[in-house]
């Protein structure tokens, strides 16, 4: 039986497939190509490509430039891979809160909501709500564009430590959405009586997504995502040790690098029956609202086949080389597919082991998971124990880009079935996921 050597790993081609896929993917996917693009992408001249700045902007017409180097085609047949949306950012002016008997520091409260001014009282009428763990708080922050109703939130004095991050999840809004308010405040009960006066200065800026596309041979209306998010978090207030940008080089810089390597690993082969979308998302880490809007334009979730989002490969996962996880495994069938097409490799993909951290919810998958695709993300961060999570320090020498080429390498190969018209994953049972 005849043996090919692919990417460190052996694939048994009379066994597998994909083998024909493989044979030449060294040549595109390897360590120096891959650290280019996440080199450019991490740099301190992209600014910590915080949506609506200049740096944000600036990392997005990297990426349309490396859409074009590839030959995809743009999404709506013009010459443009940018697709521009506009959102309401809200920035707090004022606070004042009367709490019973006494008073609340201004920093123990955060609304989300897109109007200049909030008055809320005992008589208001907002729906009131708790939450006392950090599962409940993240899994409000996760839904906040899905409320119905103005609410108030009374937060658990025991997430204090965390309540100041979830402030910047706060401040953008669908300019056309939902325009229900919601009030979180840090307090352990409700008085009877409280009185909480907001003011905020509302400005519209504009943010983009970079959408590319390989049209299918044979099934064109039926499309494959592969996705990843190149916002970060901008430049911090304060320096750190020296040093004020997120560069943010693992989260998302990483999964970003490989939608683009993957990109031209497909086009150089253009052997594909269904659609490929390569799309870089905006404004996931205040809310993942790059990806809800690229799904309300895009085509009917039913003709969307799969969705690979990639979200931080560039470390080792717990297992060590070679491996990575998949976000709600148990949702569909997509993860048994990959891993069938990485069959006789030394390459292993793991179902989530965090699944207290929510992180199927967290990422750009949960826009498309929620209206039934069979969408995840493929990640290999140690969630609980990831020292340069969203600080200063997540910056290109930390990461083993070697290991990140291997990663991306075994998307494309186990992806392979799916992009060829072969496998077609189970849908997501989407009444059953958290709203």
């Amino acid at each position: 039986m005849m043996k090919v050597l692919i990417f460190g790993v052996v694939l048994l081609a009379a066994a597998n497939p994909c083998s024909s896929y493989a044979q030449n993917i060294n040549q595109i996917i390897n360590t120096d190509a891959v650290e280019k693009i996440e080199r450019a992408l991490s740099a301190d001249d992209m600014q910590g490509r915080k949506p609506g700045t200049p740096g944000g902007e600036k990392a997005a017409t990297f990426i349309a430039g490396e859409f074009k180097r590839a030959g995809l085609k743009s999404l709506y047949g013009d010459s443009s891979y940018l697709q521009r949306f506009s959102m309401l950012n809200a920035k707090p002016a004022g606070v004042k809160i009367v709490w019973g008997d006494g008073s609340l520091d201004a920093d123990k409260v955060i609304a989300f909501s897109g109007r200049p001014e909030i008055d809320l009282t005992e008589k208001s009428g907002y729906a009131i709500k708790k939450l006392k763990s950090y599962a409940e708080l993240r899994g409000f922050i996760d839904s906040i564009s899905l409320i119905t109703k103005n609410t108030l939130i009374l937060v658990d004095s025991s997430l204090a430590g965390i309540f100041p991050r979830i402030r910047r999840f706060g401040s953008l809004r669908f300019k056309n959405g939902n325009n229900h308010s919601s009030v979180l405040v840090l307090a352990q009960q409700l008085p009877e009586k409280f009185t909480i006066h907001i003011k905020q200065t509302i400005t519209e800026p504009v943010l983009t997504n970079v959408v590319g596309i390989i049209p299918g041979t044979v099934k064109k209306n039926e499309y494959v995502i592969f996705s990843g998010h190149y916002d970060h978090l901008g430049i911090a207030d304060k320096p750190e040790n020296g040093d004020s940008i997120y560069n943010g080089a693992n989260d998302d810089a990483a999964g970003v690098t490989g939608v683009i390597m993957l990109a031209r690993y497909f086009k150089a082969f253009h052997n594909n029956e269904r659609t490929l979308v390569f799309v870089a998302f905006t404004a996931e880490e205040v809310g993942c609202y790059g990806s809800q809007y690229f799904s309300n334009q895009f085509a009917s979730p039913n003709d969307v086949t799969a969705m690979l989002n990639i979200e931080m490969i560039g470390t080792e996962s717990k297992w060590g080389k070679n491996t990575a996880y998949i976000t709600g495994y148990d949702k569909t069938d997509m993860g048994k597919i990959l891993e069938k097409n990485l069959a006789g490799s030394d390459f292993n993909f793991y179902a989530d082991p965090y699944p207290d951290q929510q992180l199927f919810y967290r990422s750009d998958n949960a826009t498309l998971a929620r209206l039934g695709v069979p969408a995840h993300t493929i990640s290999t961060s140690k969630m609980d124990h990831e020292p340069n999570y969203h600080k200063v320090s997540d910056e290109l020498n930390t990461l083993d880009v070697a290991n990140m080429s291997e990663i991306i390498k075994a998307i494309a190969i186990s992806a392979t079935s799916i992009v060829q018209g072969i496998d077609k994953p189970s849908r997501v049972n989407a009444g059953a996921l958290h709203k």
